[in-house]
């Protein structure tokens, strides 16, 4: 390169059409990196060696008194009910309640779940426990999730139910 400048312009936008758009404003001002979500960006920005796609509980169910957690079924269950929960979700779940009481520092969330490196903005992370929240907080009995404030989450167990890791 000849010491010139070249600007680098990020588009993060779940919008096609923006998207679209951007890329045809920018088209000749220079690289433009164009992605749906964070995640994507994070994944362009921070590429994790291929690794399998089994979740990291593996296949068994991670009971937590009542509460199953069944990765391999994409299905959790609270005293046999299915609980409706996305698939992010889920897999918040399924961490917190393979070691029920420990507390999950914010990056190690983010590497598990996301995939990917905490890049200190934790919205994303807050948004999704507070999804996860309301419908555990909905079930009467449910283990709920605890914050310990700047470090991360937990799942607490109410009492009387056993805390039973995978």
């Amino acid at each position: 390169m000849t010491g010139v400048d070249i600007p680098f312009v990020v588009c993060v936008s779940a919008d096609v059409s923006v998207r679209e758009r951007v890329v045809r404003q920018l088209d000749d001002v220079g690289p433009v990196v164009i992605c749906a979500d964070l995640a994507e960006l994070r994944a362009m920005l921070f590429p994790t060696p291929a690794a399998p796609a089994a979740p990291p509980t593996g296949a068994t169910p991670v009971r937590c008194g009542d509460l199953v957690v069944d990765p391999a079924g994409h299905l959790v269950t609270w005293q046999g009910e299915p609980l409706a929960l996305t698939r992010l979700e889920r897999e918040l779940l399924a961490r917190l309640a393979g070691d029920p009481g420990a507390v999950w520092s914010y990056e190690r969330i983010f590497g598990s779940v996301w995939g990917g490196a905490w890049l200190g903005d934790a919205a994303i992370l807050h948004s999704a426990v507070k999804r996860l929240r309301r419908k555990l907080g909905a079930v009467p009995g449910c283990p709920q999730v605890q914050t310990v404030r700047g470090v991360g989450y937990r799942l607490a167990v109410p009492p009387g139910q056993p805390a039973v890791g995978p």
